[in-house]
């Protein structure tokens, strides 16, 4: 079985400058069976064998359909997930290894935004106690004077008042409770942040806000995002480089230009037609590529190739072969896929 081996280049950085690596990552889920003796029947496979380089301070962009494991992955790296195998490294340290102590004290460097803004916040705290508790938890004030200060920063730099502080999420627009889970992640002052669909469940209209946001606070404070999204435009606004998963793997990896400009796996191309474009007549010129069937079980999924069940130009090669992971770019510019055909 072929790994997905990623050395690529980052947009930000020299190739040394890796931030965080994923190595033949696994995480399956057990299904059980018995009431009394349970026993594991059969396992969903979430993600199966994807590996990532992660560089200091770029976005990688992380996309593809709902179940294709993109959550999984980073709720992987900060262990809420435990990895069912493969290895995690933050800046060098294999995350899979360590005690819990250890685990807790990398915590600090790594956090994550996430989708649903006002199911992530306790609705019996206020703002300010909010984005306070990971300071109280790992002790990173000295005092509640010196507390409230940091919390007002923090909070101006969000776009929030300080006399927000005392309300509570229900009293917050989608908006202004996304902006207090991004304070509470940055609290800790981390260098590495999951970003899971934070603009999802936001109104159109104030999605552009939260990303430039984001885009801000990672200029000011040198951060390195795992940007997870299914919105493929948003993507392409934030991210230096895109990975674009199917049912637990990467199928492709390239800078965001060229994914957009010269896509080369069939699930990418289906995934970019179906992209909206303000100017109707390119839209109606365009090609459209309509993927036949759904998505399969990740409990057992295809021999192969894992696409070739919906992929329009599978041969039977893509039946019985699992593609090789390969640099279809330059030296300058990598272009990573997994297909036989590309």
């Amino acid at each position: 079985m072929a790994s997905n081996q990623v050395l690529q280049k980052p947009t930000n950085g020299s190739r040394n400058d890796i931030l965080l690596q994923l190595r033949d990552v696994k995480v399956y889920f057990p299904i059980t069976a018995g009431i009394i003796v349970q026993r594991t029947v059969a396992n969903i496979k979430a993600v199966d064998g994807v590996s990532l380089d992660i560089y200091r301070g770029e976005t990688l962009g992380l996309v593809g359909e709902s179940g294709s494991g993109k959550t999984t992955i980073g709720r992987a790296i900060l262990l809420l997930y435990k990895p069912t195998a493969g290895q995690i490294l933050f800046e060098g340290n294999d995350l899979t290894k360590l005690h819990a102590s250890e685990v807790r004290h990398l915590r600090r460097r790594m956090q994550m935004i996430f989708q649903d803004p006002y199911a992530s916040l306790n609705p019996r705290m206020s703002a300010g106690n909010i984005i306070a508790e990971p300071l109280v938890i790992h002790k990173m004030t000295k005092n509640r004077r010196e507390r409230r200060e940091r919390v007002v920063e923090l909070m101006s730099t969000v776009g929030l008042s300080p006399y927000h502080a005392t309300r509570f999420p229900h009293e917050f627009s989608g908006s202004q409770q996304q902006r207090i889970g991004i304070a509470r992640a940055l609290a800790l002052q981390p260098s590495f942040i999951v970003a899971d669909e934070p603009v999802t469940a936001l109104d159109v209209s104030v999605q552009a806000q939260i990303i430039n946001l984001l885009k801000d606070i990672q200029n000011q404070f040198n951060l390195t995002y795992l940007f997870i999204s299914h919105d493929l435009s948003v993507v392409r606004h934030i991210s230096n480089r895109v990975a674009v998963m199917y049912l637990g793997r990467v199928m492709e990896l390239t800078d965001r230009q060229d994914l957009y400009d010269n896509p080369l796996h069939p699930y990418t191309k289906a995934l970019l037609s179906a992209v909206p474009i303000p100017d109707p007549v390119l839209d109606a010129t365009r090609e459209r590529i309509l993927l036949q069937g759904e998505i399969p079980s990740p409990i057992n999924p295809p021999s192969g190739c894992v696409f070739h069940t919906r992929c329009p130009i599978a041969i039977d090669e893509c039946r019985r072969i699992m593609p090789e992971w390969r640099n279809l770019g330059t030296a300058d510019k990598e272009h990573w896929v997994a297909c036989i055909r590309a």
